[in-house]
């Protein structure tokens, strides 16, 4: 019999039997049914982007989990979940999660965990979602976009935080103030002015930290866990530190769009760019770099749409959401290369896989340690592509990074002790799980 069922060869082997990681050390003896060199690469722990939008069922033509966690794998991902508000139902209710589940489970060959929402007339609906397993709830601060996901009114957000801290729930939310939002959305379509620009202008930053500040302080007076998604500027994570040091349980995501892309990006990109909040000014960029440390996780937004959605002539009828989910660990990599750049591949593990597995209370995944999932990441540091549409796994081949010359590549993606991405291929893997919070 073979002492381990995959031996990966590196600076600190790794050894893994039955889909866990069992030893790691210096030149570990035993053989192994299986033995990768790594050597000459560097190896991280699997990927946990905790903000995908699949929007399967009911929409699964923007994306799908067949092709969506396709992508996720090539990008390094193992792990994926899902947000609640463009499946067709959304994800608010026992009958819904458990269709989604289905269907990730039949399609999606990465493990997920799936958001439930948090909507007005909801309330009695979130036991049920905490029973099913949901890694937390989601509510908007402002219009979501979806028709069947209302945003959340005052006093339903408060009373659900109030309640998702009973039930041992964390609560994440989109903070835009719906008030300044669509009032200077209004204006602006009244004059006729319809462009980038004019979006960019209805969208200030701050409408995100008027809406940060007030689901801070009922985060504080419920005691409920808060994540704050997507922070798109260095002030807004300055709120959350400042919280955090008062005693508010909340943390926040940044993604990296916000760090690699600015609001003349959007001018110049177009509809690809288009996301919410938006991309800001490259002063607000350095200084959301400059904060960094304060950020707990990183995920990709991914948010697809067909090509069709993308295209208009009013910039505000154009589908906000970046296609991102095979870039997320590359992109980081990337910019930890740049001249100057201060962060770390350690820094990187924890933003993008081992934080995540912390605040999301998923004590099996999210590091190269033994008795965790064997999720790992191979990863070439030195030799990169450029980003072209054929090498996208998308179900839609767009992206904002289209041309841009990376420095590495993932070249392996191990879940569970199995490889299900090699050398630009998509291989069979275990069986897609359902991953979900341990008990408080």
């Amino acid at each position: 019999m073979s002492d381990f069922d995959l031996l990966v060869r590196s600076e600190q082997d790794i050894g893994i039997v039955a889909g866990k990681i069992v030893a790691i050390g210096r030149n570990l003896g035993g053989s192994a049914r299986e033995e990768i060199d790594a050597t000459k690469l560097a190896i991280f722990p699997g990927v946990i982007d905790a903000h995908v939008h699949f929007n399967e069922p009911g929409r699964t033509e923007w994306e799908g989990f067949a092709t969506g966690s396709r992508a996720a794998a090539a990008g390094g991902t193992t792990t994926i979940f899902d947000m609640p508000l463009n499946a067709h139902p959304p994800t608010i209710d026992g009958p819904s999660f458990d269709a989604k589940r289905a269907a990730a489970e039949q399609n999606s060959i990465v493990d997920f965990g799936l958001w439930g929402g948090l909507v007005p007339g909801n309330l009695n609906e979130l036991k049920t979602l905490r029973d099913r397993g949901v890694i937390g709830l989601k509510a908007f601060m402002c219009n979501s976009g979806i028709d069947d996901f209302p945003m959340v009114d005052a006093a339903t957000l408060s009373e659900g935080m109030r309640m998702a801290a009973d039930l041992g729930l964390l609560v994440a939310v989109h903070a835009e103030s719906e008030q300044m939002t669509r009032d200077l959305t209004k204006t602006r379509l009244a004059a006729g002015q319809t462009t980038v620009a004019d979006y960019l202008a209805s969208r200030p930053l701050e409408a995100e930290l008027e809406a940060m500040q007030s689901a801070i302080q009922l985060a504080h007076q419920s005691g409920c866990r808060l994540h704050i998604v997507h922070v798109s500027g260095g002030s807004g994570v300055q709120l959350v530190a400042e919280a955090r040091a008062k005693g508010v349980d909340v943390t926040c995501e940044t993604c990296p769009h916000y760090l690699m892309l600015c609001d003349i990006d959007m001018k110049d990109i177009g509809a690809a760019a288009k996301c919410a909040p938006p991309l800001r000014s490259i002063a607000a960029g350095r200084d959301l770099w400059k904060r960094l440390s304060d950020v707990t996780t990183i995920g990709s937004d991914h948010s697809p749409a067909p090509p069709e959605m993308k295209q208009s002539s009013n910039f505000f009828d154009v589908w906000g959401g970046i296609s991102s989910c095979q870039h997320l660990l590359p992109l980081m990599i990337n910019a930890a290369q740049d001249p100057g750049q201060e962060i770390t591949r350690e820094q990187i593990a924890r933003w993008t896989s081992e934080n995540v597995a912390q605040r999301f209370r998923i004590s099996g995944k999210g590091g190269l340690a033994v008795g965790k999932d064997a999720d790992l990441t191979i990863v070439d540091p030195e030799n990169g592509d450029v980003i072209t549409p054929d090498a996208l796994f998308y179900r839609h081949r767009q992206s904002v990074y289209l041309g841009r010359k990376m420095r590495c590549r993932v070249e392996r993606t191990i879940l569970r002790g199995q490889t299900i991405f090699n050398h630009a291929k998509i291989l069979p893997g275990p069986k897609a799980q359902l991953v979900r919070p341990d008990s408080p």
